[in-house]
């Protein structure tokens, strides 16, 4: 690990005056320590910034829900109105990681962690990630746990988060907070496809944090649910795994929301496969059209094909666990 100076903040101003480019925000520090530790992240300063007041998780009158950036993982999952309205989001949670590390992890911090491809976390070999132009050692080497959605010819990372698939299949939206004002951006929108540039993960800006994440209120929520395909039943990362909600009325799917994990470069939302759903029957043959309209574009490399078949058969699960058979 290299040497860095210590901040601690107690407001988002005071932490955004001293950010810049060589900077690193502080939360739970489950993620960014361990690639110190690597010398893949080196950044010259940690602002801590857990004295920062966002850790409530408020509730609107509209029924929105608004999670602070340093809600902790555990809190979140385990949060009475998630658990009710939005039990995939709960599921998806209490899905990753070990109980120690979601009482540590930040609601932020596991939107921004790093992928886990070991040719990203081993400096002995090239990764675009790390040094731009250098090379992908993923493509021709091991690839077993990569990507078969959103890839390109310089990353074929999978995104490790099991939130944030829940999150972008609720139609999230990421509260922004910069030294020029605020913003939003749709949880969709936030992080990037690899394309050529596969070091710009996402889309927060020097100078900018997050401060919360909003839910809206999703009418349809409840039924909702969260699916993993993983090696080992805990502390393993997916696969392939499904994030569903489905209205369902007199047998008929109304609307539908998607997403999909293990499989992505990013949290994977799949518009396609939801409106292969409105109108249908809740029944196998329309969730057996969705998961082939969900990995229509996938691409399979030399250790990961049987991912494309897994996350058609996990989506189906997931969607026969909410809609049910006919």
């Amino acid at each position: 690990m290299q040497p860095f100076k210590y901040t601690r903040v107690s407001t988002a101003k005071a932490a955004l005056t001293v950010s810049s480019r060589d900077t690193r925000f502080l939360a739970g520090g489950t993620n960014l320590l361990d690639l110190m530790k690597l010398n893949v992240e080196v950044p010259k300063q940690l602002i801590d910034i857990n004295r920062l007041d966002l850790n409530r998780v408020e509730v609107s009158d509209s029924g929105s829900i608004r999670i602070g950036a340093l809600v902790k993982n555990t809190t979140l999952a385990y949060h009475p109105d998630i658990m009710r309205r939005f039990p995939v989001l709960s599921e998806s949670i209490l899905s990753g990681a070990s109980a120690q590390l979601r009482n540590a992890a930040s609601t932020a911090g596991n939107i921004m962690q790093r992928v886990r491809c070991p040719y990203f976390y081993d400096t002995a070999f090239p990764c675009n990630k790390r040094e731009p132009g250098s090379g992908c050692s993923a493509i021709p080497g091991y690839n077993r746990e990569h990507a078969v959605l959103g890839t390109s010819d310089y990353c074929i990372a999978t995104h490790p988060s099991d939130m944030s698939v829940a999150m972008a299949a609720l139609d999230a939206v990421i509260h922004i907070q910069g030294i020029k004002g605020s913003r939003t951006v749709r949880f969709v929108d936030f992080h990037l496809l690899p394309g050529k540039t596969p070091h710009l993960e996402h889309n927060l800006k020097t100078g900018e944090i997050i401060t919360a994440v909003e839910l809206p209120a999703l009418s349809y929520g409840a039924k909702s649910h969260y699916l993993k395909a993983r090696d080992r039943a805990s502390y393993q990362f997916a696969l392939a795994s499904a994030a569903v909600a489905l209205d369902v009325q007199a047998g008929t799917i109304k609307s539908a929301r998607i997403a999909l994990g293990g499989v992505g470069t990013k949290p994977w939302r799949s518009p396609e496969a939801e409106q292969v759903l409105i109108g249908k029957p809740a029944g196998e043959a329309a969730y057996q059209a969705a998961a082939e309209a969900a990995l229509a574009g996938a691409k399979a490399y030399k250790n990961n094909a049987f991912k494309i078949g897994l996350a058609k058969r996990t989506l189906v699960r997931a969607l026969n666990e909410v809609g049910g058979m006919i």
